[in-house]
């Protein structure tokens, strides 16, 4: 499959065109802004079957924001029972189960 690029102004002016081309399968096309891409417009069938992969990228990459600011200010951590009694506290943790988040410490009293 080829690659189209397009300054992010004429993809807007022929955005018909783009739509067409990534319907067809004849191209994947990166809009770029400044020179630089920015975005990319495939068919939609591709995106789904990439879904999962997609989320999984985004999920490390954010995972990766985390960490790098966690070891440029190590103040910003918290305790994890604090973290956990939060996830409780929001309904999104059982209390009983201490195994949902990989806790396999004995319950405290």
């Amino acid at each position: 499959m080829t690659v189209q690029k397009l300054d992010s102004n004429r993809a807007r002016t022929q955005w018909r065109d783009v739509l067409d081309t990534v319907t067809a399968g004849a191209s994947d096309i990166v809009i770029e802004r400044y020179g630089k891409p920015v975005a990319v417009v495939i068919a939609y069938q591709d995106f789904v079957a990439l879904q999962d992969e997609l989320e999984d990228l985004r999920a490390a990459r954010r995972a990766e924001a985390v960490y790098e600011e966690w070891r440029s200010d190590q103040s910003s951590a918290r305790p994890y029972a604090d973290f956990r009694a939060e996830m409780v506290a929001e309904g999104n943790l059982d209390g009983d189960d201490r195994t949902a988040l990989g806790d396999t410490a004995s319950p405290a009293s």
